[in-house]
């Protein structure tokens, strides 16, 4: 049982890799730029989405990250070390969108 669950463990860690290599490719200069931020700031992050919602202008963003750095905390200090990981590009944003969330085991 537990060999399987680390063969299961082991095939999502590179299925999330391959989506967010694909993600990227296709993502604007901000989003591709907020997402690399993301990931050094939360490398065990299961799940990362940025979408510019503001129409490519890069003004207003989206952000869905799912990581386990966030779990025993609050939806507020969830956000708060995104913001933190996202200080200076949030200087040239008009608003940003959070929803992070815990992995479910």
């Amino acid at each position: 049982m537990l060999s399987i669950l680390k063969y299961l463990l082991k095939n999502q860690a590179v299925l999330v890799s391959r989506q967010l290599q694909r993600t990227l490719s296709s993502q604007t200069d901000g989003e591709t730029r907020i997402a690399h931020i993301l990931k050094e700031k939360f490398p065990s992050a299961t799940s990362l989405k940025v979408v510019d919602i503001s129409g490519g202008c890069g003004a207003m963003y989206e952000v869905h990250i799912e990581s386990n750095e966030f779990k025993g905390k609050r939806t507020v200090q969830q956000h708060q070390l995104v913001n933190q990981a996202l200080k200076e590009e949030i200087q040239g944003m008009h608003g940003l969108q959070i929803f992070t969330d815990v992995p479910r085991e």
